[in-house]
């Protein structure tokens, strides 16, 4: 066959992408600075694969170009500007993850620790996932899939897929599911009589002694079990998931495109992605590059076929076979220009990005008596946060991240902060407490994830004392004559030695305490402390600043606040028998931070 290559990209203002109104100029300016952007974005990404067929010489079956397809889709599903981001992206796809219990333990899933499991009263209720998804589809969503966690674990997932199919009349088109095959292909009928339209199965090994390495569990035949049934079911799409491990599984690439001959399947590869606990590293990834040079080199007639506009997958086909396969790309060449993804949590969280670990609690606005319109504009808010493209892949945060399974489940949010702009916006969530757990009880943090790194941290705090105890300060100090001081007391104070001295020695000793006198303080290896006291004479009053350092997985801010307490406090000891009722402390505070996830800050 004589390779086809696709006219360059042409974009005329007919298929420019859509902007919503904005209230004054100076938005719709910004606006259409974001639009050129995002275009840009898409005519390199188009010039990006034209390159990479010529280069593989690979036909193409389909020339129509994705931006007209998403033109086309939407002026048939109009979206809401609540779902539109600032660069124009529509979404029309939601993902709502039931659970975060799996059967299963994937390690690039779930951290070898495992995971602390949310309490039921967090998890959204058969009626709160029904009410989220009929507002999503009235504001121009068209396709829900169902994730988890493992989503068919869930009790009731067959009647929420069932109610789910009572809103084709308001637009959606798609119900779809990704599960590991497990415990389906007996419910797997009734999911499809309930509704059920496309399903993507997870399969990373066809081998069954490594299916068991990868999922620390059995269970490989009950897939290959759910592969078949779901192929007999009249679904209309099936897709298979593999993730590709650098010298785990790459080899069997080959493998699982020979599927594709004789299974109406789309194996789709997917590239090792970074999360929380899951032990990513550069070198165990494949770029989709190479692989589809594998494939090549085997099958050198093989066929690109036309991806829609907003699919993650670049899709290929050997002749004659009845299958596809393709590649997600998400580190080595990511898709974010044409993302119309938007993500909801099993403990209710709306996740703008995959890889973002900002999250917006839509369960506590439904809790609180938030109406749909307040709800929408919870939702507007988050989407209008959305960057233009995530991190690259050494950048990207996976200690703010969940690890993968708890997309569909519970962890510490950083939540976002979101300027309303309208008087019936909802009011942001309150942050969670990282020491509590769902139950209320106290539990000390999981820091075995974070990098080792260079840290610092300097505390301050003041004491102020009376001039007779001012005077006693250093081992020689004579104080002035008061009649209404005991002598007797101002022996006591002297003889108890060089105020600040001991002082000193007592912050030093207590920073290397914390973890002994804070409960659920980690046990730090410290690097230096340094303490120092300034007296000021004209208040009467000494003022002590401790630095803490370390190498180490978490901060040293407890090391630093834990040494100035300890330090004033042994000023007071040493000078209570003669300013005991007049000394206070005050200003203990952290003035100075650097290293770990938040970065460096120094308080004015």
């Amino acid at each position: 066959m004589r390779p086809l290559h696709p006219p360059k990209p042409c974009f005329t203002p007919s298929l420019a992408l859509p902007w919503r109104a904005f209230p004054s100029r100076s938005f719709a300016s910004a606006a259409v600075h974001r639009q050129a952007e995002i275009l840009d974005n898409l005519i390199n990404r188009a010039k990006v694969r034209t390159t990479l067929r010529d280069d593989h010489q690979i036909p193409n079956i389909d020339h129509t170009h994705p931006q007209s397809k998403i033109h086309q889709v939407e002026s048939r599903n109009p979206v809401s500007p609540f779902l539109q981001d600032s660069f124009g992206r529509k979404h029309d796809y939601l993902r709502i993850s039931l659970t975060e219990k799996c059967n299963l333990r994937c390690f690039y899933c779930m951290p070898e620790e495992g995971v602390d499991l949310a309490p039921k009263s967090h998890i959204l209720t058969d009626d709160e996932i029904f009410r989220l998804a009929k507002l999503f589809v009235r504001s121009g969503v068209s396709k829900i899939r169902l994730t988890g966690g493992e989503p068919t674990v869930r009790q009731g997932i067959l009647n929420i897929v069932e109610r789910l199919s009572t809103l084709r009349p308001l637009g959606l088109k798609a119900i779809g599911m990704t599960s590991n095959g497990i415990a389906l292909h007996r419910k797997l009928p009734q999911f499809v009589a309930n509704g059920l339209t496309h399903l993507n199965l997870s399969l990373d090994t066809l081998d069954p002694h490594k299916f068991e390495i990868m999922t620390r569990r059995p269970g490989h035949q009950a897939v290959l079990q759910s592969l078949e049934a779901a192929l007999a079911s009249g679904l209309e799409s099936v897709k298979l998931n593999v993730v590709v491990i650098n010298g785990l599984n790459d080899y069997e690439v080959m493998d699982f495109v020979e599927m594709t001959k004789s299974k109406d399947i789309a194996v789709r590869f997917i590239e090792f992605m970074p999360f929380s606990g899951n032990k990513w590293d550069k070198s165990k990834i494949v770029p989709s590059a190479e692989l589809l040079g594998r494939v090549l080199a085997r099958h050198p007639s093989t066929q690109k076929i036309s991806d829609l506009g907003n699919d993650t997958a670049r899709s290929y086909k050997v002749p004659g076979y009845k299958g596809s396969f393709g590649f997600i790309s998400s580190m080595s060449d990511h898709f974010c220009g044409t993302c119309n993804r938007l993500r909801v949590t099993a403990d209710g969280q709306i996740k703008v990005c995959l890889f973002d670990g900002t999250e917006v609690s839509l369960r506590d606005q439904m809790r609180r008596g938030a109406s749909d319109d307040e709800l929408l504009h919870v939702i507007g808010h988050a989407v209008g946060n959305k960057k233009a493209k995530h991190a690259g892949m050494e950048n990207i945060d996976v200690l703010q991240n969940r690890p993968m399974i708890l997309i569909g489940a519970r962890s510490r949010p950083r939540h976002l902060h979101m300027r309303h702009h309208h008087s019936t916006a909802a009011p942001p969530p309150v942050p969670s407490l990282t020491h509590i757990d769902g139950t209320g009880r106290p539990k000390i943090v999981d820091v075995s994830a974070k990098p080792v790194s260079q840290r610092s941290a300097t505390a301050v705090g003041t004491i102020k004392l009376n001039p007779i105890a001012f005077e006693l300060l250093g081992p020689a100090a004579h104080p002035p004559d008061r009649g209404d001081v005991d002598d007797n007391a101002v022996g006591k104070a002297r003889s108890k030695g060089d105020v600040l001295l001991v002082a000193q020695l007592a912050a030093i000793m207590a920073s290397k305490k914390t973890s002994d006198l804070i409960p659920l303080c980690h046990p730090i290896p410290i690097n230096n402390v340094s303490v120092t006291f300034k007296a000021d004479e004209s208040t009467c009053s000494v003022s002590c600043e401790a630095t803490v350092q370390c190498e180490g997985r978490t901060g040293v801010e407890m090391e630093a606040l834990t040494s100035v307490s300890v330090g004033l406090l042994t000023v007071w000891d040493m000078l209570k028998a003669v300013a005991g009722k007049e000394m206070s402390i005050s200003g203990i505070k952290v003035v100075k931070k650097s290293g770990g996830r938040s970065g460096d800050f120094t308080r004015a």
